[in-house]
Parts: C-alpha cells; sequence; structure tokens
C-alpha cells in the first residue's frame, strides 16, 4: 500500500478529514471544491484512493493534502474476467481502509462515491467515524447505493433525488460549484487558445475519459464547424489526433488543468457529457449547452435524467446518443447557438447558489458529534 508519512494523532491535533471518491473526474470534482476551504479553516485534510486512478492524478496537484491508495475492484456492468476477482480486492481494501483509518483517526469521512469509495466507507464504519456521502445525480450509483446504509447522512444535488433515500439521510445542499471556475477570463481563454477575438468559441467536453463517438463526430467535421466556431476540443487521455493539430481555429487537449476556467469563460456553447457536476457548472457560469448523455447500454441511465431534468428547464437541447449522426449533431448545435440568449436568460432565472458552504456546516457538525 503506498502511503505518505502521518504523525500519529494528538490532544492538540487540528480536526482531521478523511475524502474519497475516485475512477472518474466527476467523483473528484465535488471533494477539489471543498478541500481548499477546508485547508484555509486549519482542518488537517487526507485522501483514500486507488493507486493509479484518476483521483490521484488530480489530488496530487492540491497542496497540503496526504493522498493514500488501497486496492479497489470495479463494479462493472458488463461481463469481464475481473469480475471474478474484483470481490478479493474489494475485501482486501476494506481491509487495508480500515487499518489506515484505525492509524489515522479522521474526524469525519466525506465520500463522492464511486467503485473506491465502498471500501473506505466501509472502513470507516467499523472505526466508528461518521460518513458523510455525496450523490450528484439524480438517482443515487450503484457504489452509494451499497454506502448508503453505512452514512449519517447524504447529500443530494437534485432536490428528487432526496424521494429515493430511505430514512431521514437526505440533506438537499444543491450543486457544489468550484470557485476557481468563477474566476476564468475569457480574454485569457482567448489568448491561451490564440484565438481571433469575436468568432464564436465550442467547447467540447467528453467526460475525464473522453467520448470516441464524439471526438469521431467533432473530427469528420471539423471543416464545416470552424467556418462558424473556434473550437477547443477536450477529448480524454490518449485520444488526440496529430493529424488534426495544425487546423486553423481547432485546439485538442487530453484535459486541461490550470486553464479550465479561462477557457470555459471564452467559450459561448458547450458540447458536453451530461455527468451532474460539469452541467451545473456550465448553468452557473451560464454557458448553453448541447448534452449528448451517455447511453443505457454503456451506463445506469443516470446521465440521460440528468439531460432531461436540463432540458426540461430550458438549459439545454438534447441529442440522444443512439441518435448521433453528423447531420443530427450539426442541427441540434446549430439549435443550441440560434437560441443562446434565449436559453442564459433562463438560465439566470433558475441559477441555483453554491452548496459548498452548506456541506462544510454539515462535515463541521457530524465531526463535533
Amino acid at each position: 500500500m503506498t502511503t505518505t508519512s502521518a504523525s500519529p494523532p494528538h490532544q492538540d491535533a487540528p480536526r482531521h478529514i478523511l475524502f474519497t471518491g475516485g475512477g472518474s473526474a466527476g467523483h473528484v470534482t465535488v471533494n477539489t471544491a471543498i478541500i481548499p476551504t477546508m485547508i484555509e479553516q486549519g482542518w488537517k485534510v487526507s485522501y483514500i484512493g486507488s493507486h493509479s486512478g484518476i483521483e490521484k492524478q488530480l489530488i496530487s496537484r492540491l497542496q497540503g493534502v496526504d493522498y493514500y491508495g488501497i486496492a479497489t475492484g470495479k463494479l462493472r456492468r458488463y461481463i469481464d474476467l475481473e469480475n471474478v476477482k474484483d470481490p478479493f480486492r474489494v475485501v482486501k481494501g476494506v481491509y487495508q481502509a480500515y487499518r489506515l483509518i484505525h492509524r489515522l483517526k479522521p474526524d469525519v469521512l466525506f465520500s463522492k462515491g464511486g467503485f473506491v469509495s465502498v471500501p473506505v466507507v466501509l472502513g470507516a464504519w467499523l472505526n466508528r467515524v461518521p460518513v458523510i456521502i455525496h450523490e450528484s445525480d439524480l438517482t443515487p450509483g450503484l457504489a452509494n447505493r451499497i454506502a448508503g446504509p453505512f452514512a449519517k447522512k447524504i447529500c443530494v444535488t437534485f432536490a428528487e433525488t432526496a424521494k429515493l433515500i430511505k430514512g431521514d439521510k437526505s440533506v438537499h445542499v444543491g450543486p457544489i460549484i468550484r470557485s476557481d471556475l468563477r474566476r476564468g477570463s475569457a480574454w485569457k481563454g482567448i489568448q491561451w487558445c490564440k484565438f481571433t477575438p469575436g468568432k464564436p468559441v465550442l467547447l467540447i467536453m467528453g467526460g475525464s475519459l473522453g467520448s470516441q463517438r464524439i471526438n469521431d463526430t467533432i473530427r469528420r467535421n471539423v471543416e464545416a464547424l470552424t467556418r462558424t466556431y473556434q473550437i477547443i476540443h477536450i477529448c480524454g487521455k490518449g485520444e488526440l489526433d496529430s493529424k488534426l493539430d495544425s487546423t486553423p481555429g481547432y485546439r485538442q487537449y487530453e484535459y486541461i488543468h490550470d486553464e479550465l476556467a479561462n477557457a470555459v469563460a471564452c467559450s459561448d456553447i458547450v458540447v458536453s457529457r451530461a455527468g451532474s457536476n460539469s452541467i451545473f457548472e456550465f448553468l452557473a457560469l451560464r454557458k448553453p449547452m448541447l448534452l449528448i448523455p451517455l447511453s443505457k447500454a454503456a451506463s445506469r441511465g443516470d446521465q440521460i435524467l440528468n439531460a432531461e431534468s436540463f432540458r426540461s428547464a430550458g438549459y439545454c437541447e438534447v441529442l440522444q446518443e443512439e441518435e448521433l449522426s453528423d447531420e443530427s449533431f450539426l442541427q441540434a448545435l446549430s439549435k443550441v447557438y440560434a437560441s443562446r440568449e434565449t436559453i442564459k436568460k433562463q438560465m439566470q432565472q433558475g441559477e441555483q447558489g453554491d452548496s459548498t458552504q452548506q456541506v462544510i456546516a454539515l462535515i463541521d457538525q457530524l465531526a463535533r458529534e
């Protein structure tokens, strides 16, 4: 097990919060939104994730966080030989998490979900450490459904989600928005991309792991798209296409870290999957969206529900992946661009506040109890 050094707790030690969550960026971004405030308030912050998952990559960019890796399984929805091995990895992960938490003695655990979180939640519960779970999507994910019985409170983004959680554990907090995204500069984004001021900018995000279908659609139509837009294409790890590097008005990146706020700020419209964290951030920044949710064949259908909720509120257009073609994509994109001002007005009327402070107050309450 990979760990960093940790001093044994003592009476004068600061309060200690442990975070977990991983497997995709969506299971980490809420944690990265909360962690800086916890550090500013004097908390000791630790994180348990997998040995090599995206959570380790994202958390390692933060100062003042001790990261610990444990064995993890994966909650697959398809037949795979690894499914036979994963229960043993999960059991090993629970044992590792239990021993680690027993040594660290955190005051509270905050879990964002994902398959890595299940052993950590169980390890915390066995150590009698209070657990708070955060559920971003309209319907709870499998990991959070498994971990839910061991939690004191479950924070939800959608008000409708509270009806799906048994007992009085649910707390409707609304979306948590990364504060650094609100500080983005459109002019700096234009300069960073070496774009022409005044020409519309289209941002494409296929999720932290990328989307081959969205990537392929963009690249087949890049010539037509760049007649109207300048394109920032976040295509996922290993998904760059070097043949397009010299295409005027087209910039491709595996993932954007430090410049993400500026890239979003300079964008006029966004094409995205429908993960809850991302779409609520685009809502907060008033970015009209074309959402292409993961299909039920590739997911549990949570993104479809998220997207339909946003469409009914007037924040976006939705194109189902099964209906994705060059023609349907270009038509849907044109519709979003043509109605972008109307969508922005609707977003302004329905915008929700940032719930970070409410969640931190709940963390503080449970830690004191």
